[in-house]
């Protein structure tokens, strides 16, 4: 902590000064002063911390950023009370987030249903690290998909989280695509608050030379339901760390989670996924799997599915597999004539594209099939 928070003081206080004094809102400067202090407090989280045990994060602490100014207008539908119920004290990212957030509110309406997914797209500069805090509500009978997508240049930092509220009867698609440089760094955090509605988010992860991904349901109403499904797909010496946590604190509700890695050259991946079944809530139905596909013998990964329930009448299950191609499937196509290659690969592009064709956007799927053929090497 002494060093990040060294780092800290000759890089981004100075910063602060000049992002403070621009607020003109009373209660969002007290706010974010709040945050600064938390992180000055904290610093950026070290692997002492069993949440960040194999993600280490000195390489971002160390390097010195130059934070895009952003916005300064506040905007004009920011419930202050909805920010005070993002987390930023889960840890020196989150609390840096907020101190510098760029601030922006996306409100789909009562009864509305938006035909096009609503596109966000972030891109930090070399040297520069952003900061994006959307706050997202799906009022009750909305329909709507948003696509949430990463593309930062080299040795950029983004820093970023997102706010998801789920009303009554509301139907919310969401799809995060992170495909920065692989010399870039990612934080993210994505909190949901669900109630009797339907939540579906499909997450993935390509590029990063070191990113992580927080993500948060709360159920908060009988009745709601959630797909958290992600694809991390890693070569090189990239590193990639998923930690989910799934709350169900009410009766009768379902999540569903299915996450698959890729692992190639000297990468390693990190899931931590947490279901918690609180006592009151009977009825649940939660499944999660976590599914990793190595393609040398360097590639490794860390997983850990959790169940606790403190519930009798609810139906659970969890599992993680970590292993290599099937030698079945390989000999059957080597068998029909394929070259080793290709078998190879055609068995690594079916494992991963469970996953991609989640995604209902036809423009952004082709694009990731390209991205995951080129990353293999062939065409299929």
């Amino acid at each position: 902590m002494v060093l990040s928070t060294a780092v800290m003081q000759t890089n981004f206080a100075e910063e602060f000064k000049k992002r403070i004094i621009s607020e003109t809102d009373v209660a969002l400067k007290k706010l974010r002063e709040e945050a600064f202090e938390i992180f000055t407090f904290k610093g950026f989280p070290t692997p002492r911390n069993e949440d960040w045990k194999y993600t280490n994060v000195s390489s971002i602490a160390n390097a010195r950023w130059t934070v895009d100014s952003g916005r300064s207008n506040l905007p004009a539908q920011l419930n202050i009370n909805d920010l005070r119920r993002f987390n930023f004290e889960r840890n020196g990212f989150t609390a840096l987030n907020l101190a510098f957030a760029d601030l922006a509110v996306l409100r789909i309406k009562k009864d509305t249903v938006v035909d096009k997914p609503i596109t966000l797209n972030f891109a930090a500069d070399e040297g520069t690290a952003i900061f994006p805090h959307i706050i997202l509500i799906a009022e009750s009978g909305s329909k709507a998909s948003i696509v949430e997508s990463y593309s930062g240049g080299h040795n950029s930092f983004t820093n970023t989280a997102i706010q998801v509220f789920v009303e009554d009867n509301a139907h919310l698609t969401h799809y995060r695509v992170q495909k920065d440089a692989d010399t870039a760094f990612s934080y993210g955090v994505t909190e949901v608050s669900l109630a009797v509605g339907l939540y579906d988010s499909t997450n993935i992860n390509l590029g990063g030379a070191i990113s992580r991904h927080d993500v948060e349901v709360k159920f908060t109403k009988e009745g709601g339901e959630a797909w958290i499904d992600g694809l991390y797909m890693l070569n090189g010496r990239q590193h990639h760390d998923t930690h989910s946590s799934i709350d169900h604190k009410v009766p009768n509700c379902n999540s569903y989670q299915t996450y698959k890695g890729v692992l190639d050259g000297n990468s390693r991946g990190v899931f931590n996924g947490k279901v918690f079944v609180r006592e009151g809530a009977h009825g649940t139905d939660a499944q999660q799997q976590n599914k990793n596909l190595l393609l040398s013998n360097e590639a490794r990964v860390d997983t850990k599915p959790q169940l606790e329930i403190f519930n009798d009448d609810v139906k659970c299950s969890h599992g993680a597999t970590v292993g290599q191609l099937e030698e079945e499937e390989l000999f059957y196509l080597l068998t029909r004539g394929l070259p080793g290659t290709l078998a190879r690969n055609l068995l690594t592009y079916g494992f991963a594209e469970e996953i991609i064709n989640k995604i209902g956007v036809e423009a952004i799927k082709a694009d990731l099939d390209s991205i995951v053929l080129n990353r293999l090497g062939t065409e299929i």
